[in-house]
């Protein structure tokens, strides 16, 4: 058996072993337990555009906040599991390139796709996967950060990657590891609305002047 079969057998057994307390699952109904999101029409009415700008980014906001999202752009080196957002278990760690470290890289045990599983232990009911599974880069952790602390971060092209505002608005609304957080296998709860709605958020909110709610 080679290493990289072991890491993956010894990652989902620990995986399964700890979900019950990880809150990887909701006991098979997490994935009914979904919130919407405001359509950004529905924010036409706020005649002032800072102010209308900033009730969309907080709309946006409660996908940004989601633990869907947070679970992947932890403060520390390890990444977040379920919705408690504990510490990712086995324990892994981004090393330099975000994508793990050296004989345990993230696609040791998190494939292309999300896999099904056929036994279920403890209400797990599945293993995240996407062919780019990885950390955010620190410079964009979100863990413990306000909304305004995280307006801010996402617009500074220091920090996003080097992204413009064009560049930030198609990242959200289009890369297919952000939609991951609405499609997250079975047994876990969605991030709010759906990647098109939030990505239309994100535009409208652009277009009003990326404004930042307070620190």
């Amino acid at each position: 058996m080679t290493l990289t079969h072991r890491c993956a057998l010894a990652g989902i057994a620990a995986s399964l072993a700890l979900a019950g307390w990880l809150g990887l699952s909701q006991n098979g109904t997490a994935q009914e337990q979904t919130v919407e999101l405001r359509p950004a029409a529905s924010f036409a009415d706020i005649a002032d555009p800072k102010a209308r700008s900033l009730a969309l980014f907080e709309e946006a906001g409660k996908v940004l906040q989601h633990p869907r999202c947070v679970n992947c752009h932890p403060a520390g080196d390890r990444p977040l599991q379920g919705m408690a957002m504990l510490p990712h278990q086995p324990p892994v760690f981004r090393g330099e390139d975000n994508f793990g470290l050296t004989g345990m890289k993230c696609n040791t045990c998190h494939g292309p796709q999300n896999v099904d599983l056929m036994a279920q232990a403890d209400g797990v009911e599945s293993i995240p996967g996407h062919e780019s599974w990885h950390l955010a880069p620190i410079e964009m952790a979100w863990e413990k950060k306000s909304l305004g602390e995280i307006c801010r971060q996402i617009k500074d092209v220091d920090r996003n990657g080097g992204k413009d505002m064009a560049a930030l608005v198609h990242h959200m609304a289009e890369d297919s590891l952000v939609g991951w957080g609405w499609h997250p296998g079975k047994g876990r709860e969605p991030a709010p609305g759906t990647q098109k709605e939030f990505g239309a958020l994100i535009s409208a909110w652009a277009e009003t002047g990326a404004e930042c709610p307070p620190l």
